[in-house]
């Protein structure tokens, strides 16, 4: 299970960069740019509630300039890659009782937990990949898995 998400991670933070690469060149739509921000911060946010660490406070939709945001996807990875590095194949059935931040208490396998925050980031990606078209892109990058894991294997 480590290596199965240790390969999604690392495809998230290649499709990310790549993505912001592409929003830099378009000259920054704040669209684009508020979406990236939200993928990153909520990445961090769901960090946090696996480990019980407190969830700095603050906006899950940050207004974050773009310089900022390749060191935070570094940072992410980083941080997640070590989490996942310290669990056990048994670690990924347990059950993770974690609060919203509205503070609804909810319950969810880390299994699944993980396979959400990958999957929020290819969905906010699509979003940032429509909104550099309505910007006036006419390329994106190749952000598809499939993509990735022809190029790293």
């Amino acid at each position: 299970m480590k290596t199965y998400f240790k390969q999604f991670f690392d495809y998230d933070r290649y499709a990310n960069h790549l993505l912001l690469k592409a929003i830099i060149e378009n000259n920054s739509p704040p669209k684009a740019v508020g979406i990236m921000a939200h993928l990153v911060r909520s990445q961090q946010v769901w960090l946090p509630r696996l480990t019980g660490e407190p969830i700095i406070a603050g906006t899950l939709w940050p207004d974050w300039p773009t310089n900022e945001l390749t060191v935070m996807i570094d940072e992410n990875y980083t941080r997640w890659t070590a989490y996942l590095n310290s669990l056990t194949a048994a670690d990924f059935e347990k059950i993770i009782t974690y609060k919203t931040m509205s503070g609804v208490t909810f319950e969810n396998k880390l299994v699944d937990i993980f396979s959400h925050v990958i999957n929020h980031g290819t969905h906010h990606r699509a979003q940032i990949g429509q909104q550099l078209l309505f910007a006036g892109a006419t390329e994106l990058p190749a952000t598809d898995l499939i993509f990735y894991l022809r190029d790293n294997k």
